[in-house]
């Protein structure tokens, strides 16, 4: 799995930019999230990247923030919603619009949105309720220039994302692990006290 690009900006025409790592050009199609932020072309830039294997193609998916991508990955598990549709999705809304879609029942505003039907509107609100997680735990923004990717900067954040690897949803790791002082202590450590706390 390739989970990130670091190179020049050598193509842009949406959905479609080219990477230039080290003389390899790389194909990346992106949100216009992710357009939106975009510097000049042979600007040195890091996307982070879902790679998606068809039999007929290996598409790989760029996003400028991590949280982009999660919400991608999360996303293509609604049935009905395949990568094309919540690139789609991604591009149409902010993540706080989308969030409150989902979570007011609006599905009249998800139909607005191209190739988003009534059904998989209902089914989007439906399926993404549970697994989305609080708006206050978003730590999404805006990245000009070269992306940043420090995970190990924010040990909450990357123990909620440990947690839902686990099987855990969104909401309850971000639950688990709210009232954990972050002081002085690694992921681990925060994952272990969430663990602890969720068997008492």
């Amino acid at each position: 799995m390739i989970g990130f690009l670091r190179g020049k900006l050598a193509f842009k025409a949406p959905p479609l930019l080219m990477l230039d790592v080290n003389g390899v050009g790389y194909e990346v199609e992106a949100p216009m999230t992710t357009f939106y932020n975009l510097p000049a072309i042979g600007s040195e830039i890091m996307l982070h990247t879902h790679l998606v294997v068809r039999e007929d193609a290996h598409i790989l998916f760029g996003f400028s923030t991590e949280a982009d991508r999660s919400m991608f990955r999360t996303l293509i598990k609604v049935n009905g919603v395949g990568p094309k549709l919540a690139l789609t999705i991604l591009s149409g809304q902010s993540a706080e619009e989308f969030h409150r879609c989902i979570h007011n029942n609006d599905t009249q505003a998800l139909v607005r949105l191209p190739g988003v039907g009534k059904k998989t509107a209902e089914r989007l609100v439906i399926e993404m309720r549970d697994r989305l997680p609080d708006l206050g735990d978003s730590t999404d923004s805006a990245v000009t220039g070269i992306a940043k990717f420090h995970p190990a900067n924010n040990p909450k954040q990357e123990a909620i994302g440990a947690l839902c690897s686990l099987g855990y949803k969104p909401l309850d790791a971000a639950k688990m692990v709210q009232n954990i002082s972050v002081e002085g202590k690694s992921c681990e450590d925060i994952i272990r006290l969430a663990l602890q706390g969720s068997v008492r």
